[in-house]
């Protein structure tokens, strides 16, 4: 198998969505001196975009990036002009179920991507080039993933200021539903019960409640679907939460500081391009930092 070598022309990206993520993505790599092109449903999304250098437009090709809350994943490309042979990647939060309907239609051309970013805020409104920088971004290996696409998707993540993690699909959404989707429900859980407390404790409420329940601020519809699309994993990670909250209070508090205080230092690693090489790197908690020609360097944390 021939793969890309990082002295080979950088192909165009195209982004479908130019919201938050998708109108950061599409900014950073125009930062970058990445050809980009892209296209929204939203007319000042598109313009927004345009202004930040992005060529708006129905034809895409290169690597194209699916940038569209999760019910429309599947239907993102419907009524676009793409390159047959265009490598196709997402952002979406859920990734089982994007390989299941995506992948499905897609095959190998197909390659799933989940950035750790994003706030609360959401639409074109909220773009920031510097959203993706040092940022983890999970890039799906599959048993079927063509590595060359992999590859090239993996560019768009690190040209954008992230470090790559490669995952599966399963092994992605079992840890996202512990470290994103279950926050989101606690701190909706929290702001409801801090608002039948009463205006007093919301009057009171400072930083640990301002902290604990910022992304209850997010779009209601987009964390429904992203909770309800990886339900198993997520309420397998609440399960585990509210059996910590059954343990003594002071084992808990110890507990939990420690996993938070803990800050392991990291180890430079060169990893093959293998797919077994590159899924070790990410189980153990380690990322991808640059691309060489038939290596990647990245580190692992230090036991």
């Amino acid at each position: 198998m021939s793969l890309p070598v990082p002295t080979m022309p950088a192909p165009p990206v195209g982004v479908v969505g130019l919201g938050q993520l998708g109108g950061s993505l599409a900014a950073a790599l125009v930062a970058a001196g990445r050809e980009v092109s892209g296209w929204d449903v939203d007319p000042a999304a598109r313009e927004a975009a345009a202004a930040r250098g992005v060529r708006v437009g129905r034809e895409l090709g290169g690597v194209v990036v699916l940038a569209v809350p999760l019910p429309a994943t599947a239907t993102a490309l419907d009524g676009l002009d793409v390159d047959p042979d265009a490598t196709v990647t997402d952002l979406g939060s859920v990734k089982v179920p994007v390989l299941a309907s995506v992948g499905a239609a897609l095959g190998g051309r197909f390659v799933g991507g989940h950035p750790m970013a994003g706030t609360e805020r959401s639409g074109h409104g909220a773009t920031d080039p510097g959203l993706f920088r040092g940022a983890r971004w999970a890039l799906c290996l599959e048993p079927g993933t063509d590595l060359r696409r992999w590859l090239r998707a993996a560019e768009v993540a690190l040209d954008a200021g992230a470090e790559v993690v490669p995952v599966t699909a399963a092994e992605h959404d079992d840890a996202v539903a512990a470290v994103s989707h279950v926050p989101h429900l606690l701190a909706a859980a929290l702001a409801a019960a801090a608002g039948e407390a009463g205006p007093l404790a919301l009057a009171l409420a400072a930083g640990s409640f301002r902290d604990g329940t910022r992304v209850a601020g997010s779009d209601p519809a987009l964390v429904t679907a992203m909770v309800e699309g990886n339900a198993g994993p997520t309420a397998a990670a609440l399960a585990r939460v509210r059996a910590q909250l059954d343990r003594p209070w002071p084992e808990l508090v110890a507990a939990g500081h420690a996993v938070r205080s803990a800050v392991p230092g990291r180890r430079p690693v060169r990893v093959p391009l293998d797919r077994p090489a590159l899924l070790a790197l990410g189980r153990a908690g380690g990322a991808v930092t640059r691309r060489l020609a038939a290596f990647v360097e990245g580190w692992v944390p230090e036991a």
